[in-house]
């Protein structure tokens, strides 16, 4: 609560002294983390529509001449949107582009690691693969999901601090003061999503799709596996029937059908079963309020709806 209470005092101090700078964002979390910073000194645009799949979006014309117009242009990185990279490069941005996944300090993972409770932050660390299947969506190489581990939020957000003052000295100190609160808030985040999660341990759970690598690593819970191969994938019967034997087998406690991707899907293999059905999980905040308090919100719901299905509290 102080930490919230700290943000709300911060984001209504100190009057603009300058135009602030135009910011273009991609999806909700990585817009919620930049309009913590800015504060009252100005809103960033976002271009995914709410409800819109990263991995999937075309832009309209009216966003192509805003994101042309941008001073920055902050972003996961091609990795999770190539056609924001084509978009970049086609609009002849002037900006600055910072693909926050690139940045030195943020921790990266590749699908399929599960070691990731080291937290290596070494910047080389998967530096390869930052344009690797870019294309394919499919679930080998980099993971780009990198915004559910909270020390990323905290890099990123340290780090768009630096770059809006760099753009905007005479509101230096106020985005500082922001970003200050803004991990504050996010400490806080960290904290109630840890004692949500006590209950869970390691009760495997099954998802939609394999976007929750980097909340598993840090968080410490068991995702047995995901219904899609990759992110532009529909599961075949081949693979409905495998995953119906591993959900009869015992092997999963819950089930979770996830915004963006048909939840029959999760009806068809569950039948029969006896696992439990969770609540919609949305890894990238794209059904929820946007605004600067949805990244903290996206932790604690996650670690919510996970555990009250693992605890029989619904589903």
């Amino acid at each position: 609560m102080r930490s919230l209470t700290a943000l709300a005092l911060v984001l209504t101090a100190a009057p603009a002294l300058a135009e602030p700078p135009r910011v273009m964002t991609d999806i909700p979390a990585v817009h919620a983390l930049t309009a913590a910073v800015m504060g009252d000194l100005g809103t960033p645009d976002i271009l995914l529509d709410k409800g819109a799949d990263p991995h999937h979006f075309q832009l309209r014309p009216s966003q192509a001449k805003a994101l042309s117009e941008a001073d920055l242009v902050l972003w996961i990185g091609p990795r999770l949107t190539p056609w924001l990279e084509r978009a970049i490069a086609g609009v002849g941005l002037s900006g600055e582009s910072v693909a926050l996944l690139d940045l030195p300090g943020t921790f990266r993972r590749d699908f399929g690691d599960t070691d990731g409770h080291d937290h290596d932050h070494d910047h080389d660390h998967g530096h390869d693969h930052a344009h690797e299947t870019a294309e394919t969506h499919d679930h080998t190489g980099l993971d780009p999901h990198a915004w559910l581990d909270p020390e990323n939020g905290r890099v990123w957000t340290r780090a768009i601090a630096d770059r809006l003052a760099a753009l905007d000295p005479d509101n230096a100190a106020t985005y500082a003061a922001n970003a200050e609160a803004t991990l504050a808030a996010i400490d806080a985040a960290e904290a109630e999503t840890r004692d949500l999660l006590a209950p869970v341990g390691d009760a495997p759970i099954m998802v939609f799709h394999d976007a929750y690598g980097y909340f598993a690593d840090h968080f410490g819970i068991t995702v047995a596996g995901s219904i899609a191969l990759g992110d532009a994938a529909s599961p075949g019967a081949g693979r409905l029937t495998e995953l119906r034997g591993q959900l009869r087998d015992g092997a999963v406690v819950c089930i979770f059908p996830e915004a963006q991707h048909d939840p029959a899907y999760v009806t068809a293999i569950v039948e029969d079963t006896g696992t439990r059905i969770g609540g919609l999980l949305d890894p990238s905040g794209s059904t929820m309020e946007f605004g600067p308090g949805l990244y903290p919100a996206l932790l604690t719901g996650l670690a919510r709806t996970i555990a009250d299905c693992v605890t029989g509290e619904t589903g």
